[in-house]
């Protein structure tokens, strides 16, 4: 996933998707252990991924960027 794909995120979406990445990572090392694993890539994509994750919020932490506002979309008037 694009790293700004992260930045469009809200913190809390964040921490979840890293939980998630984090349980993915998990079980593709078992499959790398059984050999069950169809694509070694998939394992380096993932460890990007959680470092993008963690970048960002570490990077929301320090105040070096900000939790994009969540807008409201407003019905057309007819």
């Amino acid at each position: 996933m694009k790293a700004l794909k992260f930045f469009e995120m809200s913190t809390e979406e964040l921490t979840q998707k890293l939980n998630e990445k984090k349980a993915e990572l998990f079980n593709l090392r078992f499959q790398h252990a059984t050999n069950q694993l169809e694509s070694p890539a998939k394992l380096t994509e993932c460890r990007h991924d959680i470092a993008k994750i963690k970048t960002i919020l570490r990077q929301r932490e320090l105040g070096l960027s900000v939790e994009p506002q969540v807008t409201k979309k407003k019905g057309s008037r007819k």
